[in-house]
């Protein structure tokens, strides 16, 4: 729901509680699940052929609130405000705008951190082990819940390029054309070192208490730590000396150049710790970990063929989009995606911030998009 006030979008982000006992989820897991309530928001209106509508797949730690102002704090602007909206990119003058919080996460959606109506607690670490597949699942009953009768489009980067591919193979018919970036077709080996390394300073944090936290408080320093690791892939080496070079923290105005002591950190770490405190002060562990986990399952050509053949079926247009400083997910997996999709074009993005250039260099992002839709007209 959107209303504004001078000039300012103010969306409020919407629940509706999908699947039941007689009609569950069937996860890739072998669970069958229910009921899940989603949280999501739209912008703009669908037009009467329900074929007007944009999904937008959030990454990792992402939510819901893509555009505008929430409703819930007047300072919090959605992660893709400067794509979303009247004029922008994504037009929501044009286009019927959708995000969705994904299956398993801990912004509304059902997850870890919701409660088990059996037990009246916390699912913790009992929550069953979702998959790409299964996020993709849940949003394509949203989007017959809002009426959707075709995807103009679907955007994402990361674990959102993920669901748009999958997209693309599980709803063929519904998705006129999609929009993967900085993703992969499969999670790398460095990919699952990376996020298996995050796991275990969760796992080693005495507070997990094996995900039964939940009556004592979070694996601070675990959660923290975890989310350092992956910030240092999420940027790039050549951001870190642009921003922090080996500047130390300065006390009372002078730089403690010369101490070497545990006090004396370098701004880098200083970054790192705050970016770590963050994380905690607004995200869920089990949830951290069942995210990352399924994020190493994905992998388009499981129990469907080779990857290059499985990509090969995907028919509509598509463009793929890399970032030349991206560590996490190198300009080579996109460039291979899009050489076996028949229709697809390949577009890099060129930015000093890694693999987070998707959430920061928007006038870039925005100009890819508009000329993909100019084409597909």
């Amino acid at each position: 729901m959107q209303t504004s006030t001078k000039n300012i979008s103010i969306i409020e982000t919407q629940f509706v509680q999908l699947f039941s006992e007689a009609n569950p989820l069937q996860m890739d897991c072998g669970e069958k699940f229910s009921p899940i309530t989603v949280a999501y928001e739209t912008y703009g209106e669908l037009n009467s052929a329900g074929d007007n509508a944009i999904l937008v797949c959030h990454a990792l730690t992402g939510n819901a609130h893509a555009a505008g102002y929430s409703s819930d704090d007047s300072k919090s602007v959605g992660w893709w405000n400067a794509i979303i909206g009247e004029g922008k990119a994504l037009d929501s003058k044009k286009y019927f705008v959708i995000s969705s919080n994904f299956l398993g996460s801990c912004y509304g959606t059902t997850g870890s951190s919701s409660i088990n109506l059996q037990t009246g607690k916390p699912y913790g670490f009992s929550f069953p082990q979702m998959t790409v597949r299964d996020m993709v699942r849940v949003q394509k009953s949203l989007i017959d819940f809002l009426g959707v009768k075709k995807l103009h489009t679907i955007i994402g980067g990361s674990l959102g390029g993920m669901q748009v591919l999958e997209w693309s193979l599980l709803y063929p018919e519904l998705v006129r054309s999609i929009i993967p970036i900085a993703t992969s077709a499969h999670h790398s080996p460095w990919c699952i070192g990376l996020n298996d390394l995050s796991r275990q300073a969760i796992y080693n944090d005495p507070n997990w208490r094996a995900g039964n936290y939940y009556d004592y408080g979070q694996p601070e320093k675990g959660l923290s730590l975890a989310r350092q690791i992956a910030m240092v892939t999420y940027r790039s080496d050549i951001s870190f000396q642009h921003r922090f070079k080996r500047e130390r923290i300065k006390t009372n105005g002078n730089p403690r150049t010369y101490r070497f002591d545990m006090t004396n950190h370098f701004q880098v770490e200083n970054y790192l710790r705050y970016q770590g405190k963050k994380l905690v002060d607004r995200f869920d562990a089990n949830t951290y970990l069942q995210i990352t986990r399924a994020m190493d399952l994905h992998d388009i050509g499981f129990e469907r063929g080779a990857v290059s053949d499985v990509l090969a079926a995907i028919t509509m247009p598509t463009l793929c989009v890399g970032i030349d400083s991206d560590v996490l997910y190198p300009v080579h997996e996109q460039k291979e995606i899009a050489k076996h999709i028949p229709h697809a074009e390949y577009a890099e993005i060129t930015s000093l911030y890694g693999h987070d250039a998707f959430l920061i260099e928007h006038e870039q992002i925005s100009k890819l998009i508009q000329n993909f839709f100019t084409l597909l007209q």
